[in-house]
């Protein structure tokens, strides 16, 4: 895991952004443990809350769930589940982008046809 210390996201958003990328992608499996989070913060050199802001917001997504005493579970995954992620995750990506667009002073015509052409070269 990579952290940034001079990006304007905040350490437990690119924790939990990273986290929630492993798990939708099927890296992180459900029904594994995330490192207790003790461990990731020493393995971070983090604060400890920095990382239980991270698991709270996976928790609050539904990605994992506390067992008392045992750490935190990364929950199964079905299709539906990942779409809802995914949809959620491209929301706020192109809501970014038409910040940027009317910042930039581009049309909601330009705004299209870039989307449209990127998606053309994926």
């Amino acid at each position: 895991m990579k952290l940034y210390q001079n990006s304007k996201e905040p350490l437990y958003k690119q924790i939990s952004s990273q986290l929630r990328d492993q798990i939708l992608k099927g890296e992180l499996k459900g029904g594994e443990y995330l490192p207790s989070i003790r461990q990731l913060a020493a393995d971070l050199r983090i604060s400890v809350i920095t990382t239980m802001k991270a698991y709270q917001i996976l928790e609050e997504e539904g990605l994992i769930t506390s067992q008392q005493g045992k750490g935190y579970l990364i929950n199964a995954q079905n299709d539906e589940m990942i779409k809802e992620q995914h949809l959620r995750l491209i929301e706020q990506h192109l809501l970014n982008a038409i910040e940027c667009s009317k910042i930039a002073g581009i049309s909601e015509g330009e705004l299209v046809n870039i989307l449209k052409k990127l998606m053309e070269v994926e």
